[in-house]
């Protein structure tokens, strides 16, 4: 998708998935290679898109986004519902240039505005100034309950 100093910026696949998988371990998402690549596969058949950021080795970054059309939106809605960095390479722009991605392959599925689940408490502290400087407001809480129940 884009090279921006070294950096490849690109449509994830399901032999991404054992990399992706020791990204987000490291970010506190524990998830098997193989679930992650069913979901990868998945995420491109149901209207999504997973971009991930590649320097040299293994990947740097991760954005997952969604759309889907709303009673209240004119254009579909975006949501960005994981945006994960290595631990390591934070505060280098690797965010930056994946939410400019996502934003791009948002706007090319005709969506009209981007979203991002912060989650729950303390993770969505530490992601507050980040929103606010890639330019989120914040508009309202979010209340979620599981459908299953829990084992």
């Amino acid at each position: 998708m884009s090279n921006r100093y070294g950096l490849e910026i690109r449509s994830a696949s399901a032999a991404d998935a054992p990399g992706l998988a020791e990204l987000l371990g490291a970010c506190g998402i524990a998830i098997p290679p193989r679930a992650l690549a069913l979901r990868i596969e998945a995420l491109r058949q149901e209207g999504g898109s997973a971009l991930l950021a590649l320097a040299w080795g293994p990947p740097s970054g991760l954005i997952v986004l969604h759309w889907h059309a709303t009673l209240v939106d004119a254009h579909p809605v975006a949501v960005v519902s994981t945006l994960a960095v290595a631990p390591e390479e934070r505060r280098q722009g690797i965010g930056r240039l994946l939410l400019k991605a996502g934003a791009q392959a948002a706007r090319s599925a005709g969506c009209g505005v981007l979203r991002l689940d912060a989650g729950p408490e303390p993770a969505a502290a530490s992601l507050r100034g980040f929103c606010a400087a890639t330019g989120f407001a914040e508009t309202a809480a979010r209340y979620e309950r599981p459908l299953r129940k829990r084992s």
